[in-house]
């Protein structure tokens, strides 16, 4: 964080400003783990140096194969100004999709949550989740009464024990072990168009019906449009939209709140260490 984090949470209600805003108000701060949350522009460059820049990602974006390393550069150079439009303003994820489409792509998603977090997010990810894979399945399967009904229901979907599958399996479980209601997030469809999860504001779109535990065709759902598609399993894209909830600087699901904490606060490490009374409690029981 630079002195832009300073300067928008300026005015705010205090001895020597008692007609600010609550200091709560709107306060831009990091809750995440976020390093850079909002980060000063680059040195001797201007918001018009940088809008020049980003002119020119979107038209790299639009060749059938654009540059990979023109594009990393010039998403390093702009990653204050997108921070500043994505904390500050709030922008629709059309508007996003518009202005930044570099940002949803996969190799960018994970090179964003870098640039935010300082962590690679796909090595952290799926390293942490296969430590877990083990005692989670032991977990599920010790389970009884409708939350061990539901898990027997997913074990017995999984096929074999290829580490794809074994995380499809952990993510679907986690939900459940967890009291949470996937029903709104995970949304089988299709047809793309599918207007069925336009309420949806943050999910995961399963494109191919014939393996719903372990699809091969993925795509993520943001403020009900696809803003990624064709994903090739639900374990890469639970954690490409894992790292676009960063990079958009979006509320986790709440139908899914003690998942993603999950994935924050115990898998990647990520925030503040009090864990809530049930991911507590879970952690408490992987350790055993």
């Amino acid at each position: 964080m630079g002195r832009l984090d300073v300067s928008v949470n300026g005015g705010k209600r205090g001895r020597h400003t008692p007609d600010g805003d609550h200091p709560s108000k709107d306060l831009k701060r990091p809750k995440k783990g976020e390093l850079n949350f909002l980060p000063d522009y680059p040195e001797g460059m201007a918001g018009h140096n940088l809008e020049g820049a980003r002119q020119l990602l979107v038209q790299e974006m639009m060749k059938a194969k654009p540059d990979a390393l023109l594009v990393k550069k010039e998403m390093d150079v702009t990653f204050a100004l997108r921070r500043q439009e994505v904390v500050n303003e709030k922008p629709a994820i059309n508007l996003m999709l518009q202005r930044w489409p570099a940002l949803f792509t996969e190799s960018q998603v994970y090179q964003e949550f870098g640039r935010v977090v300082g962590t690679n997010l796909r090595e952290s990810f799926f390293g942490s989740l296969d430590s877990y894979s083990a005692s989670l399945v032991e977990l599920f399967r010790k389970k009884k009464g409708l939350t061990g009904q539901l898990l027997a229901a997913l074990l017995h979907q999984t096929k074999s024990s290829e580490p794809t599958d074994i995380r499809c399996l952990c993510l679907r479980g986690l939900p459940i072990i967890l009291g949470d209601d996937p029903s709104e997030f995970f949304k089988t469809s299709c047809d793309a168009a599918d207007t069925a999860y336009s309420q949806i504001p943050v999910g995961i779109l399963i494109q191919d019906e014939t393996s719903p535990l372990n699809p091969s065709r993925v795509g993520i759902i943001l403020e009900g449009n696809v803003a990624m598609d064709g994903l090739p399993n639900l374990p890469q894209a639970f954690c490409v939209l894992f790292g676009l909830i960063y990079a958009l600087h979006l509320d986790y699901p709440k139908c899914m709140k003690h998942t993603f904490n999950f994935v924050q606060q115990v898998m990647l490490k990520l925030g503040k260490s009090q864990l809530s009374p049930k991911i507590q409690t879970l952690k408490n029981q992987l350790a055993e």
